[in-house]
C-alpha cells in the first residue's frame, strides 16, 4: 500500500480530524474554524482526496517563525500570509 493511501485512510483522517478538535485548533489559513470543519470536510470530502490523490493541492503559503522557549530553545510557528504581524 502506498503512503498516500495509507494517509487518505478513513480511519487516520478521523483520527487527525479529533486531535485537532481536542487540542481546541484555530482556524488554518483557509479561514475554516474548527467549528466549521466537520461540516467542511463532511462537503468537501471526495474533492480534497481526490487533489490530494493527483496530487493538484497547492498549499497557501505559510511563513515560519521562531518563537523563543523557557529551555533556550525555540518553536517553530507557521504564520499564514493573510495575518499582518505589526
Amino acid at each position: 500500500m502506498e503512503l498516500i493511501e495509507v494517509i487518505l485512510a478513513k480511519e487516520n483522517l478521523n483520527r487527525a480530524y479529533k486531535k485537532v478538535v481536542a487540542n481546541k485548533g484555530v482556524s488554518g489559513v483557509d479561514g475554516v474554524t474548527v467549528e466549521e470543519l466537520g461540516d467542511y470536510i463532511r462537503e468537501n470530502r471526495d474533492t480534497i482526496v481526490t487533489s490530494l490523490r493527483n496530487r493538484t493541492y497547492m498549499p497557501k503559503p505559510v511563513r515560519r517563525v521562531y518563537i523563543p522557549k523557557d529551555n533556550g530553545k525555540k518553536r517553530p510557528l507557521g504564520i499564514p500570509d493573510s495575518v499582518n504581524l505589526q
